[in-house]
């Protein structure tokens, strides 16, 4: 049975509550991670946890364990000269930027106006409750 620590190898599906597929390993390669070392949202690796090999399960993980939920304090408006002169910010463009502390952050741009635009660090599943069906294939 899988457990913390474990490297496991799993096929999934992701759908959203509408049955909308957002990401799957069906027709790519299995999905290979190590169970504890946040490499996967907490609920997804809460799942995996006690299934064996061959295993199959349909589980819903609320957003507090996928994504957690949408947070204002992570949407802000720039003036348009902060970005690079060469770049033309349209709704919808992922851009990296780093956040006030410092880290990494991927943006979707929002809004865009003549003087500003508005930035969304959230992540785009933030506030979705999350439907997995997941295949454990091997416990390394």
């Amino acid at each position: 049975m899988a457990q913390e620590n474990d490297t496991v190898t799993v096929n999934y599906t992701g759908k959203l509550d509408d049955d909308t597929v957002f990401d799957s390993s069906i027709g790519k390669d299995p999905l290979q991670f190590t169970i504890g070392a946040g490499q996967m949202i907490p609920g997804f690796e809460k799942a995996v946890i006690g299934m064996k090999v061959g295993e199959s399960k349909t589980v819903t993980i609320p957003a507090e364990e996928a994504y957690g939920s949408y947070r204002e304090d992570l949407v802000q408006e720039v003036n348009r000269d902060e970005l690079p002169p060469d770049m033309e910010p349209e709704v919808g463009r992922i851009l990296q930027g780093s956040m006030m502390n410092g880290q990494v952050a991927i943006f979707t741009v929002t809004d865009v106006n003549d003087t500003t635009v508005t930035l969304d660090a959230n992540h785009p599943l933030a506030d979705q409750d999350l439907t997995f069906e997941i295949e454990l294939l091997e416990i390394a």
